[in-house]
């Protein structure tokens, strides 16, 4: 019998998992519950002896572990750092994988800030790396996706203050900004579209990079990774280390800096809107209030982005529709 951590009841452990554990290899192995993330799947950490592995549940059929799996043999087989794939059972969303050990990039870097310079500079060597492979076996990041991300915010941010805004013309305003960067988006590059402190593994020195949560990786623009590690919602990030690391990329990619700060922006811009949405609809539709405290850091980059002459068109509707005040107040307060 599998043990369970002491505040994990039996009854909370995924069908199924005996058997499972007992084909891959471990029979009677310890299972301690890990924290979850914003969606509905779940982590343990599993102990035999002095093997640990990773397993994660994602339950049909809210969940599907092939992008995952997909994702991951693409980056592994690319000599990039996701977690080896260990044992895998689709149909009933279980997967092993290795485990990256403890030293998260947030975590590690709370407790020892003087090296965020470092680290940080690693992390962006990893996507140019990454951005010097082919396109994965992913679909295209293509202006309707683009577009569904972004109207996440009217659908859930303006109801849940009250504002009755011109749903049309965000769309426009969208397609005329987002027109301008998809010709810049060919050749596209593997998009792992979560790519931040809390995704990413310290693999025992700071340089090695080991790579979190990218199921819903996407072929799209080389600027979209880069803006999420470096305008994060959950991590304050100086705009002189966000310039620096921006700067250092550009560099090594060999890009026009104006002409890619222009797109950055924009990506900034969208990942920021649809961010605020989702975060509503964590609070509203999946009862996790706590996502609300990170929407004013989001909305500061937004307006930090709405300020690029490229974002004219969105930066307007948001001055007609959006009203002072809560943009001032980062978003304005909720009830919860």
């Amino acid at each position: 019998m599998p043990v369970t951590a002491p505040d994990t009841p039996p009854a909370s452990l995924p069908e199924g998992l005996e058997s499972f554990l007992a084909v891959a290899g471990w029979p009677g192995a310890a299972i301690e519950p890990l924290a979850g993330d914003a969606s509905f799947r779940r982590y343990f950490r599993i102990r035999k002896g002095d093997r640990t592995a990773m397993l994660m549940d994602a339950p049909p059929p809210k969940e599907d572990p092939a992008p995952f799996l997909r994702a991951a043999k693409w980056l592994d087989a690319n000599g990039m750092r996701a977690p080896h794939i260990l044992a895998e059972n689709a149909e009933r969303g279980l997967v092993l994988l290795e485990d990256f050990g403890e030293a998260r990039m947030r975590d590690y870097l709370d407790q020892w800030p003087g090296d965020e310079r470092e680290v940080y500079a690693s992390a962006v060597k990893a996507l140019v790396e990454l951005h010097r492979l082919p396109p994965g076996p992913f679909l295209d990041y293509n202006i309707s996706e683009y577009l569904r991300e972004a109207r996440l915010f009217i659908e859930w941010y303006c109801p849940a203050q009250k504002l009755k805004v011109d749903t049309a013309g965000f769309a426009a305003a969208w397609e005329a900004v987002l027109a301008q960067i998809m010709p810049r988006q060919r050749p596209s590059v593997a998009v792992l579209r979560d790519y931040h402190a809390e995704n990413i593994m310290l693999l025992g020195s700071l340089e090695k990079q080991g790579l979190l949560d990218f199921q819903d990786a996407l072929n799209g623009h080389r600027a979209y990774d880069l803006v999420s590690l470096l305008q994060d919602a959950r991590r304050d990030v100086s705009p002189l280390l966000e310039a620096e690391m921006f700067n250092q990329y550009v560099t090594s990619a060999g890009l026009d800096a104006q002409e890619f700060l222009a797109d950055y922006a924009t990506l900034g811009a969208q990942r920021n809107t649809k961010i605020v949405g989702i975060f509503v609809r964590l609070w509203q539709r999946d009862g996790k209030p706590r996502y609300l405290d990170l929407i004013p850091r989001v909305w500061e980059l937004l307006e930090r982005d709405l300020s690029h002459p490229a974002l004219k068109p969105v930066a307007e509707w948001f001055n007609a529709n959006v009203p002072a005040e809560l943009r001032k107040s980062g978003g304005g307060s909720f009830e919860v």
